[in-house]
């Protein structure tokens, strides 16, 4: 019974497509999401803002939402000035 279970499960695994990569662009702070109802749906993450998301989804079946995965860049260091005693 547990062979039995077993190659189903292998099989099971052998079908399934590959998984999808993170769709989301860490370098913008705002996505689309575009619904294409059979032709498939897609996030385009290149976007600056939620006013300029809205410009490009306005008349479209699409979303604007922030980026969950977006990374800002660090702040530069500072840098430190030490005085040397003579």
């Amino acid at each position: 019974m547990r062979l039995k279970l077993l190659a189903i499960a292998a099989f099971a695994v052998t079908l399934t497509g590959p998984a999808a990569g993170q769709a989301y662009d860490p370098n913008y702070p705002v996505c689309m999401q575009v619904f294409q109802g059979r032709a498939g749906n897609y996030i385009d993450c290149s976007f600056t803002s939620i006013p300029q998301c809205q410009m490009s989804a306005s008349g479209r079946s699409a979303m604007c939402s922030v980026n969950p995965f977006f990374a800002p860049p660090l702040p530069p260091k500072r840098r430190v000035h030490r005085h040397r005693a003579h």
